[in-house]
């Protein structure tokens, strides 16, 4: 097996997308999602779909509509023919028609006043039940409701009460299933466009996260960092995160901590189908740690790297999810190195879509699938190392398309494949594309950031 060692080497640049990709599907598209719903809601033998959005779940109606709730919830009642009625909030009714579908017709569009922020009006508005009625939900009704989490028994819904009470009363507890797994399978594999859009939003955390580790210096402020992100206004996949100083709680949000030489530090940038985090010390060398954690490159960060180069040779499609899993589980004992978490999950417009990557798993990789290396140790002295960013797996199809559409992408992410191979010694295969101009690369002392890990 490979072993890792410490290399210096300057952080390669490979160039951004002269401007953002256009990322909205067409009004045909859009159809051929309805389609591909409606033929899963066949042969699952349900007569409507019900999917549930708010500010934080919304993929599954990004995907079927285009449209994201903003502030609010939304509901979307699909049936096996007619028109789909997409039900939203007060303040949603003027932003709605940004869903191409909506824009034109294909799907119709009421206010739901329920669906409205707490205590605005609420007049005005049809009851739930009478619209469920007018889609024909009824006993005879099998209902597959959506929110985004797939829960067993399948009568268990991930659906505020207030709409799952209407929907279990119009069709009967037991003909109200939930079906967020239907939109999982769908969504896993990113069309072209996506793919496009999520390339640039992973550039824009991947360059964000190089200015901010560059930044680092002892009595630097957590928010005079993250401004080096220079966020612009893409929509976030989840909060920015920063932890350095005395904030010592994972997740954590910048709350003005100053680094601290010989300190832990965290960084995780994230948007719309792209999360890049890091972590290491703040130090330049060994010398800098607690005296108990000296040994962290050769006990932690080195072991976890060469598991991510078995995660990496792993990572093929075709590939069974359950092989990503041994490639790191075998490699990194729990009670040392404590993943408690998949050893990588899917990312798409959600930060977590779905991970096939658990124990036994048989599930398949595919083309078009988007993968976050997201491999989380912890330990209670050496604390961390990170290597989070997002691989595109593709196959010779859609590289093709790729090439045809954007070549500027494709030639970026074959660049950044070379370099993952030839300086970084990770095995990535010729049908995995990385997605941003950082991955691979995790320097773990932080005030030397050239010195990186590498497989000899």
């Amino acid at each position: 097996m490979a072993k890792a060692r410490l290399i210096e080497t300057e952080w390669p640049e490979f160039g951004v997308a002269a401007e953002p990709p256009g990322w909205r599907v067409s009004r045909d598209e859009y159809a051929r999602r309805l389609s591909r719903l409606r033929a899963r809601m066949a042969g699952e033998r349900l007569t409507h779909f019900a999917v549930y959005g708010d500010r934080e779940h919304f993929a599954n109606l990004q995907w079927l509509t285009g449209f994201d709730p903003r502030f609010e919830e939304a509901l979307l009642i699909v049936d096996l023919g007619g028109k789909p009625l997409l039900l939203a909030g007060n303040e949603c009714m003027n932003y709605a028609p940004a869903s191409p579908p909506v824009e034109a017709g294909d799907i119709l569009l009421e206010r739901h006043p329920e669906l409205s922020l707490p205590d605005q009006p609420r007049a005005g508005g049809r009851m739930l039940a009478e619209i469920l009625k007018e889609c024909g939900i009824d006993a005879h009704s099998r209902v597959g409701a959506a929110g985004w989490k797939p829960l067993a028994p399948p009568h268990r819904l991930d659906l505020p009460a207030f709409l799952a009470d209407e929907l279990r009363f119009a069709a009967g507890y037991e003909n109200v299933i939930n079906a967020a797994r239907i939109l999982i399978e769908l969504r896993q594999e990113a069309a072209p466009q996506e793919t496009a859009f999520f390339e640039w939003t992973q550039t824009l955390a991947g360059e964000g996260m190089r200015r901010v580790l560059r930044s680092i210096r002892p009595g630097a402020m957590d928010y005079e960092l993250l401004a080096e992100t220079r966020y612009n206004g893409v929509p976030l996949g989840c909060h920015m995160t920063l932890k350095c100083g005395d904030n010592r709680a994972s997740l954590a949000s910048a709350r003005g901590e100053r680094v601290a030489r010989g300190g832990r530090f965290s960084c995780g940038i994230c948007y719309w189908g792209a999360n890049c985090c890091r972590c290491g010390w703040v130090a330049e060398s060994a010398a800098d740690l607690p005296e108990a954690a000296r040994a962290y490159v050769e006990e932690f960060a080195a072991p976890y790297f060469e598991a991510m180069g078995a995660w990496f040779e792993a990572l093929r499609i075709g590939a069974a999810g359950g092989d990503l899993f041994r490639a790191v589980q075998e490699r990194l004992p729990l009670e040392k190195f404590g993943v408690l978490l998949n050893p990588g999950h899917l990312i798409h417009f959600d930060e977590w879509l779905s991970a096939p990557c658990y124990e036994g798993s048989a599930e398949r990789l595919a083309s078009g699938m988007v993968m976050q290396a997201d491999v989380i140790p912890s330990h209670p002295v050496f604390y961390s190392s990170r290597m989070e960013d997002g691989y595109l797996l593709a196959d010779s199809s859609l590289q093709a398309e790729l090439r045809r559409l954007h070549p500027d992408l494709m030639a970026r992410c074959l660049r950044r494949r070379d370099f993952l191979r030839g300086a970084l010694g990770l095995a990535v295969g010729d049908d995995v594309l990385p997605l941003g101009n950082f991955c691979g690369i995790v320097p773990p002392f932080l005030l030397r950031p050239q010195t990186v890990l590498a497989l000899s």
